[in-house]
């Protein structure tokens, strides 16, 4: 029987259920985070934002299983910037809108304060979509910081993101008015009471990374076609929240909705990573963020601040038929370990004791046209995992339908120290209206799905 075309060898070729691996891509050896695409006639572009790097990889998808790299941008010079990470990028009424930030120390192999470029750069796609010209840069007023996180626009005045602000601690929310995209203003900001530091003494909040886990700070920004005048955050240590964005310049609290504890916490990321509502539907999908298993031993682990028993991260159901009182109605099941598998459950998966693990990138409608937007699935890329589609026609009784886990990533795109095992890590997943999946991998290109229903 002969091999897959992706496959790496004959003892690596991954695991696949209901599914159809259509292309693949290498993205040139340039890495891939939180990807974009976009409709103009009838070619398709999917742009890459970067894990670590100054570049957006563009590539043409018209064709998914030939996928082709046909540009890039560069956000800034990486000889001057070489702590420069893209993590995150929109596309909607023909802009591109890319966030820039610095990479995380554990991650990148980089220095909290290295140089990096922050804030958002607004390119024109309408004129050349793979040559974008650039129209403004704003910046956040901290350089050489995180920058913008996860942040949401699906057209319009306002852009609404997790940003870094002097005078705060981690991201609060900032929601720019980009009417004018050649001058984009700030015109309304929101945050948690823990998060204002002016005044307070030195060593009252915590500093880096990992102190600011189990810290309020926003983690991810969704919108919604028909909730216009909400705006879903996940929001790391505090929970998932919901605004009131009727009046952007004065946006207010609906609600927050705890799950950690007993979900998230130790060595997991954001403890609530998304909270997306559901088109048509009176309901919303809450994650918390497990983490990348090559970072782990059983040793560090032991040795870490957080040793012992790592809490469940998980997806969960929520009512939101009234914003005001979200209400956890159901758990998603536990992903399911192939036939053949090397190890007996994820929680382990090769570190010798259990892990922090847990899901990752939910796909993002957002009411972009050309992206597919079937209230019914959920599509998440759940770290080693793999790819993974939920059916959730029925919000109380959810299945896993398919999957997805690519073969391991032989080599890394960039220098780390990788002390745990060379897994396989999907990072992020964007679906178009063709019914073509697109994940991409921490160091293996993307690959290009089907599901198979008939299945």
């Amino acid at each position: 029987m002969s091999m897959p075309f992706y496959a790496k060898s004959e003892a690596n070729q991954g695991y696949i259920k209901n599914m159809e691996v259509v292309g693949f891509s290498d993205l040139n050896g340039i890495n891939a985070f939180q990807m974009a695409l976009y409709k103009t006639g009838d070619k398709y572009y999917m742009y890459c934002g970067s894990f670590k790097g100054a570049g957006v990889n563009i590539l043409d998808v018209t064709d998914p299983s030939r996928p082709q790299v046909v540009g890039c941008v560069w956000v800034s010079d990486p000889e001057v910037y070489f702590a420069q990470s893209t993590p995150k990028i929109q596309v909607a009424d023909d802009k591109l809108i890319v966030a820039l930030g610095g990479g995380v120390p554990f991650l990148h192999g980089i220095k909290v304060g290295d140089p990096a470029d922050d804030g958002l750069q607004i390119y024109d796609l309408k004129e050349d979509p793979v040559h974008p010209r650039l129209l403004s840069h704003w910046h956040t007023g901290l350089p050489n910081g995180m920058g913008v996180h996860r942040f949401a626009y699906n057209g319009g005045k306002y852009v609404y993101m997790p940003a870094e602000c002097p005078g705060f601690v981690g991201f609060i929310v900032r929601i720019l008015d980009i009417s004018d995209p050649c001058n984009p203003v700030e015109a309304g900001r929101w945050w948690k009471p823990e998060q204002f530091k002016d005044g307070m003494l030195e060593g009252t909040y915590p500093v880096g990374h990992a102190a600011e886990k189990d810290w309020p700070m926003c983690h991810a920004c969704t919108l919604s076609a028909d909730r216009p005048n909400e705006l879903y955050l996940g929001y790391f240590g505090g929970g998932g929240i919901i605004l009131d964005i009727s009046d952007p310049t004065r946006p207010k609290l609906i609600s927050q909705l705890m799950v950690q504890p007993p979900f998230a916490g130790k060595l997991c990321g954001a403890r609530c990573h998304t909270y997306l509502p559901l088109t048509g539907r009176n309901f919303a999908v809450l994650t918390n963020e497990g983490e990348r298993f090559p970072f782990f031993t059983k040793e560090n682990i032991a040795a870490s601040a957080h040793p012992g028993a790592q809490p469940m991260n998980n997806l969960h159901m929520i009512d939101v038929s009234d914003p005001k009182d979200p209400v956890l109605v159901a758990e998603f099941p536990y992903p399911e370990v192939p036939e053949g598998f090397p190890y007996r459950n994820f929680n382990d998966c090769g570190i010798g004791a259990q892990g922090p693990f847990g899901p990752h990138n939910v796909h993002e409608p957002m009411g972009k046209p050309w992206l597919q937007d079937d209230p019914n699935l959920i599509y998440n890329c759940y770290f080693h995992a793999g790819l993974r589609v939920f059916d959730v026609s029925d919000p109380y009784y959810i299945k896993e339908i398919a999957y997805f886990i690519p073969p391991n990533p032989e080599k890394l795109l960039f220098q780390i120290p990788v002390p745990g095992p060379m897994i396989a890590t999907t990072e992020d997943v964007v679906v178009d209206d063709r019914g073509y999946i697109y994940i991409d991998t921490w160091h293996d290109g993307m690959y290009i799905l089907r599901l198979n229903r008939d299945k």
